[in-house]
């Protein structure tokens, strides 16, 4: 076996030897035979939600992987998603290891990080390199989806009786204060309008609705197109493209994002489960199934290249 500096020098030819072979292998997209190359799509692109290993959950790639194959595509920035522990430390040793490529992390106020707890997220801010930017409202552990998955056990709340609670409202004042980025999580529509509205309250200046049109937030599109109004993107995630609703996936999305606008949406992949395509060559097929739905160039690049880049405050 190699070993020391050989070994991982070996180990990184070999994965961008990798990646350059997933970059060259044309994606099937959803609901068109001749597809454009997805790959045009990903040059300068941003996937705000990578989710990538170590994790509790089997994942189909780490976190250096990940970044690796998204170079390899020629994308400008990718964001390391994890439910249940923070992912600015990861982030940090990633740049160190694959220079050529932005990445950042985040923190998701789930169960094991104490919930809502504005000092997980102080903290995030503080570990070296300043690469947390998104903070996660509960996800897994959020009441709304505790409650839409029909479980019996703990969950993290967000809002009592129609208004946030105080630890709540003090995570957004950290938000705030630390120019952070604020993402939905599972939470419920309305709250997801509690949340903004206190957001646009204390002067948070980014902020997403995580993939707006999934179970268990399914806003319809009147509510999507009021939480923009409010300042924030609306989040749509393309998962696989493999899968047999793919098609029927796109046109709901494809749809919606026209009648909320390209220029308030942000598209990214939400991959990286060990069953799916891999992030970066998913993320292409996603937006690639987009532009065959008419989507224009210049519409695909506010909300794959740009609005990203808007939310983490990148120039």
């Amino acid at each position: 076996m190699l070993r020391g500096a050989n070994g991982l020098n070996f180990f990184r030819v070999a994965l961008c030897a990798f990646a350059a072979v997933v970059s060259a292998r044309p994606s099937i997209d959803a609901g068109q035979s001749a597809p454009d190359n997805p790959d045009r799509f990903l040059v300068g692109a941003i996937d705000i939600h990578v989710h990538t290993s170590p994790d509790s959950a089997e994942r189909s790639v780490d976190g250096i992987e990940a970044a690796v194959m998204a170079r390899a595509h020629g994308m400008r920035a990718i964001v390391l998603k994890n439910h249940y522990d923070p992912t600015a430390p990861l982030a940090y040793t990633v740049r160190r290891q694959v220079p050529g490529i932005e990445v950042f992390g985040g923190v998701d106020l789930n169960l094991p990080v104490g919930g809502m707890n504005p000092a997980a997220v102080q903290h995030m801010t503080e570990v070296l390199g300043g690469y947390g930017r998104l903070v996660w409202m509960s996800t897994f552990d959020a009441e709304n989806q505790v409650r839409f998955s029909k479980e019996n056990r703990p969950f993290v709340s967000v809002s009592r009786g129609g208004a946030l609670l105080p630890a709540t409202k003090d995570v957004i004042q950290v938000i705030a204060r630390r120019d952070l980025a604020l993402a939905t999580g599972h939470v419920s529509p309305e709250e997801v309008m509690l949340l903004l509205r206190e957001g646009k309250r204390q002067g948070v200046r980014h902020m997403v609705v995580t993939h707006a049109m999934n179970a268990p937030i399914l806003m319809n599109v009147a509510q999507m197109q009021e939480a923009a109004r409010e300042g924030a993107f609306i989040e749509f995630v393309g998962a696989s493209m493999r899968s047999a609703d793919a098609s029927e996936r796109v046109a709901r999305m494809a749809d919606a994002i026209r009648a909320i606008g390209p220029q308030l949406c942000i598209v990214s992949s939400d991959l990286g489960q060990k069953i799916n395509p891999l992030p970066a060559e998913g993320f292409g097929a996603f937006i690639a199934a987009l532009h065959a739905r008419g989507f224009s160039d210049a519409d695909l690049d506010l909300m794959s290249k740009k609005n990203p880049a808007t939310l983490l405050g990148l120039p």
